[in-house]
């Protein structure tokens, strides 16, 4: 997900940085226009087939690099108690989670885009952009709910110097960063998510803060945990009265 109204070429709208787009071409979603993950990967976005093929060249790196790790994670699932789910939301492996985790993801990607706004304080603070990212760790709960399948156990706020050890991540989130200044943002906010030693980065394109008419929430944290356990539907940020 990122923060980007309209195309990122030419011709923006004046709606917040908040919505899902096209990684090639920068198309906003829309109810007329479902975006659909890369079959890889299952992160990148598209508006459409020819734009996947477009990005192709500059994605293939990260796609080939998000499969290989997701591959080589591991992770022990607990079985949830019997009262709260069905035997098939128990019957999953570790080969599993990795998927899982990409699809909860994407299901919440407002809300967590929204949290790290929050978490990095980037409305009074946007330097933190360039300093630290948010780590959400997440425990595995069996739901049969697609987007209540994790529950939040803690969150962190960490040096961005942390995911200095992949150089593929890295150049990923550089590019978004790279992006976003081009365009009149403040750069890519990335959030982490870790469920055992599986985990995923969120790069985050945000615009100026004061064109985000998002409200500081301090209890945003306990938002975050509420609104995933409760399994609700698309997250609508809180606006500055």
């Amino acid at each position: 997900m990122s923060y980007r109204p309209s195309r990122h070429a030419s011709g923006y709208d004046k709606r917040p940085r908040g919505y899902r787009l096209c990684d090639n071409c920068g198309t906003v979603e829309s109810p007329s226009l479902q975006l659909k993950l890369c079959s890889q990967c299952k992160v990148t976005q598209y508006c459409s087939r020819d734009c996947q093929k477009s990005h192709w060249k500059s994605h293939e790196g990260v796609c080939k690099h998000t499969q290989a790790t997701m591959r080589s994670s591991r992770y022990d699932v607990p079985d949830p108690s019997p009262a709260l789910v069905t035997r098939t939301a128990t019957d999953v492996t570790s080969a599993d989670i990795p998927k899982h985790l990409r699809k909860f993801t994407s299901a919440h990607a407002t809300l967590l885009g929204w949290a790290g706004f929050q978490a990095l304080d980037l409305k009074r603070m946007p330097s933190n952009i360039r300093k630290f990212a948010l780590a959400v760790e997440l425990s595995w709960r069996g739901s049969t709910d697609p987007g209540r399948r994790f529950e939040v156990k803690a969150t962190h706020r960490l040096p961005l110097s942390y995911l200095a050890s992949d150089p593929v991540v890295c150049s990923d989130v550089q590019r978004r960063e790279d992006r976003s200044r081009r365009t009149g943002g403040i750069g890519a906010a990335v959030i982490l998510l870790q469920c055992g030693r599986t985990s995923q980065v969120m790069p985050v394109e945000v615009d100026s803060p004061a064109k985000i008419p998002w409200a500081s929430i301090p209890e945003w944290e306990n938002i975050l945990s509420r609104w995933i356990d409760g399994g609700r539907g698309e997250f609508v940020p809180p606006m500055i009265q």
